[in-house]
C-alpha cells in the first residue's frame, strides 16, 4: 500500500465501499434473488478498479502506481485461479473415471450409517487438507458426499459445513495446508514446526463443532440396494489419482524449492495430465479419453466469484480500507485484534486479509511468535464462519449448488462460532500459561 494514497474519504473511496457492500449483499441473499454469486462479485471487483482508474485520470495522477498494484493483484488472483483450475480438472477426471462412485460403493456398502459418514469425511478432511490444501480437499470430500446421496439435504448441509470446517482447521496447522498459512510462513512469521503446536487447537475446535452439528444429522443409512452392481475404477483412474497427489507435491516443492509460484507445479501437474490422456488414446483400443471435456465441467461460476472477490478486496485495500484495521493493534492489544481477524476473514476472503497484516507488519508485543500463529488460526479457522469466508467454503458452495448455500449454512454458524472459541481458548492456555510451541520469538 502506497503510504501517501488515502482515498477512503473521496467520492471513489465512498462510492466503491457502497458498491462492495451492495455485491455482497447480493452474494449473501443468491437464494433470495436467485442471481449466482459470480456476477456480483465480478461486477463490484472489476467497476471498483474502472473507477479508481476514473479518480487517476480525472485528477492527473500518476497512473504508473496503479499499474503497477493491479499488476501484483492480477498475479495473486492467477495464482488462485489457475491453481483451482487444475484441481477441479482431475476431480472432473476422477468423477469421470469412477473415483467417486467405487468410494461411495465401498462406504456405503460397508453399511454405514449418516451419522458415521458424516465423521468419516470429516476426519478425512481434517487430515487430508494439511497435505492438499483446504480447497482441494473440500472439493474431494463434497464430491464423496454427494455420490453417496445427492437428495439428502438434512445429511449434506451439516456434512458439507463439517467438511469446510475441518478442510479449514486441518489447514491451519500446516505451513501449506492453507494459502494464508502458506504467506505466514514463507514471511518468515513462524518455522515449519511452530505451526504444528496449532494440532490441538485446530482439532478440538473443529471436533466440538462436528460434535454439535452431528447431532442434525439424520438417523438411517443412505439409499443401497443389495443387488447393485459393485463399481469399480476404470481405467486409467488409479494412475489419475497418483498423477493428482504428484500435482500436489510439484506445487508445493516448485514453491518452497524453486521459488515459483504453487500454480506452475499445478499446470505442470495438468500437462502431465494431458499427456498421460494422449498415452491411453494411442494404447488402449476402445477407451477415448478427452481432458478438454473434463476442464469444461468445472465450477467456472466459483473462479469468476474467486476473481471478482479479490478483485473488489484489493481494490479496498488499494485505496486505504484496511489500513484502518491495522491500526487497531496499537489501540487494542495483538490478542483481541488477532482474534477480530477470524470474524473479518469470514466476510472477506482470508487471502487479503492476511496480506494486509502482513503488509503492515504491526508490533504484536513481546510474545510475537505466539500472536503471529494465533492470527494464522484465526484466519484460517475464522474463515468457515460464513459460507464464502474461505477458498473450501466457496469451493463447496460451487460443487453443492443449491443445496450447501449462505443461508444453509448461517443456521448452523453458532456451532461454527463455538468451535471456533474453543480453539482460541486452547490456545491462550497452551501458548500464552503454558508456553509450549513459541519458543523463537520472530526479529
Amino acid at each position: 500500500m502506497h503510504d501517501q494514497l488515502h482515498l477512503t474519504t473521496t467520492w471513489v473511496g465512498i462510492l466503491s465501499l457502497i458498491i462492495f457492500l451492495v455485491g455482497y449483499y447480493f452474494i449473501a441473499t443468491e437464494d433470495k434473488y436467485h442471481i449466482n454469486k459470480a456476477k456480483p462479485a465480478l461486477l463490484a471487483g472489476t467497476s471498483i478498479f474502472m473507477l479508481i482508474g476514473l479518480y487517476f485520470s480525472l485528477n492527473g495522477l500518476d497512473g504508473h502506481h496503479l499499474e503497477m498494484e493491479i499488476e501484483k493483484l492480477i498475479v495473486e488472483i492467477a495464482g488462485i485461479f489457475f491453481f483451482l483450475l487444475v484441481a477441479m480438472t482431475y476431480i472432473e477426471a476422477m468423477i469421470d473415471r469412477g473415483v467417486f462412485s467405487a468410494l461411495r460403493y465401498r462406504l456405503v456398502s460397508h453399511g454405514y450409517s449418516y451419522k458415521k459418514l458424516f465423521w468419516v469425511t470429516g476426519l478425512l478432511a481434517f487430515f487430508i487438507s494439511p497435505v492438499a490444501d483446504n480447497l482441494t480437499t473440500a472439493l474431494i470430500l463434497s464430491t464423496v458426499l454427494l455420490t453417496i446421496d445427492k437428495e439428502n439435504k438434512s445429511f449434506l448441509v451439516p456434512g458439507a459445513i463439517n467438511i469446510v470446517v475441518a478442510a479449514n482447521a486441518g489447514g491451519a496447522w500446516s505451513p501449506f495446508g492453507d494459502i494464508t498459512t502458506l504467506m505466514v510462513w514463507v514471511d518468515g512469521k513462524g518455522s515449519f514446526t511452530e505451526f504444528l503446536f496449532l494440532f490441538p487447537a485446530a482439532f478440538i475446535g473443529w471436533f466440538v463443532t462436528a460434535l454439535l452439528l452431528s447431532r442434525f444429522v439424520p438417523d438411517g443409512e443412505p439409499p443401497f440396494n443389495a443387488d447393485e452392481k459393485k463399481e469399480d475404477i476404470r481405467e486409467g483412474g488409479k494412475v489419475i489419482i497418483g498423477l493428482f497427489a504428484f500435482t500436489i507435491a510439484m506445487a508445493v516443492l516448485s514453491h518452497q524449492v524453486l521459488h515459483l509460484p504453487a500454480m506452475w507445479g499445478m499446470m505442470f501437474g495438468l500437462a502431465i495430465l494431458k499427456i498421460y490422456v494422449y498415452y491411453i488414446n494411442q494404447n488402449s483400443g476402445p477407451t477415448q479419453l478427452n481432458a478438454f471435456s473434463w476442464i469444461a465441467k468445472i465450477e467456472n461460476d466459483t473462479l469468476l466469484f474467486f476473481f471478482g472477490i479479490l478483485a473488489a478486496v484489493g481494490g479496498l485495500h488499494f485505496l486505504g480500507f484496511l489500513e484502518y484495521f491495522t491500526a487497531l493493534y496499537s489501540q487494542f492489544g495483538a490478542t483481541v485484534v488477532n482474534i477480530g481477524v477470524g470474524f473479518l476473514s469470514a466476510v472477506v476472503d482470508n487471502v487479503p486479509v492476511m496480506s494486509a497484516v502482513l503488509k503492515a507488519n504491526p508490533d504484536m508485543g513481546a510474545d510475537a511468535q505466539s500472536q503471529w500463529m494465533l492470527v494464522t488460526m484465526t484466519a484460517g479457522v475464522g474463515g468457515s464462519l460464513i459460507s464464502f469466508g474461505s477458498a473450501a467454503g466457496v469451493g463447496v458452495m460451487g460443487k453443492m449448488h443449491g443445496i450447501y448455500t449462505f443461508s444453509s449454512h448461517m443456521k448452523y454458524a453458532w456451532t461454527i462460532l463455538i468451535g471456533y472459541i474453543v480453539s482460541i481458548a486452547i490456545w491462550y492456555v497452551q501458548f500464552e500459561i503454558l508456553h509450549i510451541g513459541a519458543h523463537h520469538l520472530v526479529k
